[in-house]
């Protein structure tokens, strides 16, 4: 499968993939999200996220709502810490209805006081949801002490005390400051021509002014290892281990993405879910997560367990980490683990919305997009030598951090 792509004079980049199948997904990639808020902004690039969605200049909530359902479409958004996306799923030959739509709640939103303050209670009742799910919350606090003082670290949700008093002269200048046009991407997936597209993407995006950036995000400050533990009334203690890993463009990011799956992947079988809870029954839930951005990374095991069993667990979990920075894996061992790896990226691969989102955020960091063929040949070049390397960078017990929540 080729992408094909194309730049609009306001520098807003395209790129569709041809697929044929009656259902297309598209989305507008912003390279704007929490990361990039001033501190008095703390939550705005997630509050505009869901505002956008309550009117603009010829429409109101409903008629946005309505305008993909009643086609059996459906249209959403996301924010991440470098990045909001707006996409939609629909019928193929809806593809203009979804573009149009999505252009004017991107551009023209107005985002009316009264909506405005709707949503920000929407948004309090979200935050609380996650300070009632500790296995979330925890994820947060880890990176605000693992980036302290820096926006990265910050939560992309903000804070209530902060958000109450955001104006809607607030978002707009957020929008102006950071919603640049040549940091944007349409990335389709469907049945359609190069030649539709170019012409819907002049039509409906083509009109709009560039906005070109004209600087970049200041590098991510990490702060020196923590040890911390908080007393909070949970059944279970909840324990994150992690570090400062690799960024988009570091040469080890593949290494890392296969140590990580090796480690505590979404398989059964991997090594931290095989020694804490098939062969001890310590904790029902083991992870390892692999978070990377433009210019840095967090990579994080996150576990619950009985409080009883939190010292056994952490010390089963640096035996696989030390077994992994003492020990080159064999070649059945390193073969086995890429065709893991393999197998989970070309099940995703099935996925045309999958593949929509990637190659709309690829476009954002590497103004192109690797197939699956490409990306397997990355992950069958990676050698036991560089898993060795990267164990020995990552898993370094000097530069590892602790979060622990307990009821004792």
């Amino acid at each position: 499968m080729e992408y094909q792509k194309l730049t609009l004079n306001n520098g807003i980049r395209v790129v569709l993939l041809q697929v044929k199948t009656p259902i297309a997904h598209a989305g507008l990639f912003i390279n704007a999200g929490s990361r990039d808020e001033n501190q008095d902004e703390h939550g705005i690039a997630h509050l505009i996220e869901h505002v956008i969605f309550k009117g603009t200049e010829k429409r109101r909530s409903h008629h946005i709502l309505s305008r993909m359902e009643d086609v059996g479409g459906e249209i959403n958004a996301f924010t991440t810490k470098e990045e909001t996306c707006i996409h939609a799923t629909f019928m193929k030959e809806y593809l203009e209805r979804a573009l149009e739509l999505i252009a004017d709640i991107a551009f023209n939103s107005v985002f009316p006081e009264k909506e405005l303050n709707k949503e920000i209670e929407v948004v309090i009742d979200e935050i609380n949801s996650y300070k009632d799910n500790p296995s979330d919350l925890i994820f947060d606090d880890f990176d605000e002490r693992l980036f302290p003082n820096d926006p990265l670290g910050r939560n992309i949700l903000g804070k209530a005390e902060k958000l109450k008093r955001y104006k809607r002269k607030d978002l707009l200048t957020f929008i102006k400051n950071n919603y640049h046009t040549d940091q944007m991407v349409i990335s389709i997936v469907g049945n359609v021509t190069i030649k539709q597209v170019e012409k819907l993407a002049i039509r409906h995006f083509g009109h709009f002014s560039a906005n070109l950036r004209n600087k970049k995000r200041a590098q991510a400050l990490i702060g020196p290892p923590f040890n911390n533990s908080q007393k909070k009334s949970t059944y279970q203690t909840h324990c994150i281990i992690g570090t400062e890993a690799y960024g988009f463009t570091h040469p080890a990011r593949m290494s890392m993405h296969l140590l990580n799956n090796m480690l505590g992947g979404p398989g059964m079988n991997s090594r931290l879910s095989m020694s804490l809870r098939e062969r001890n029954g310590y904790t029902y839930n083991i992870e390892s997560n692999y978070a990377n951005f433009s210019d840095t990374g967090i990579f994080s095991v996150y576990f619950g367990t009985d409080k009883e069993n939190l010292d056994k667990c952490i010390k089963l979990i640096f035996k696989e980490f030390n077994k992994l920075r003492e020990l080159k894996l064999s070649e059945i061992q390193l073969s086995k683990a890429k065709k893991q790896l393999i197998g989970q990226l070309a099940i995703a691969s099935e996925s045309n919305e999958n593949i929509m989102l990637s190659m709309g955020k690829s476009f954002l960091v590497y103004d192109k997009f690797d197939n699956l063929e490409e990306v397997c040949r990355q992950i069958e070049y990676i050698s036991s030598i560089d898993v060795l390397e990267t164990a020995n960078d990552i898993l370094n017990p000097e530069k590892l951090s602790f979060l622990i929540y307990s009821d004792k």
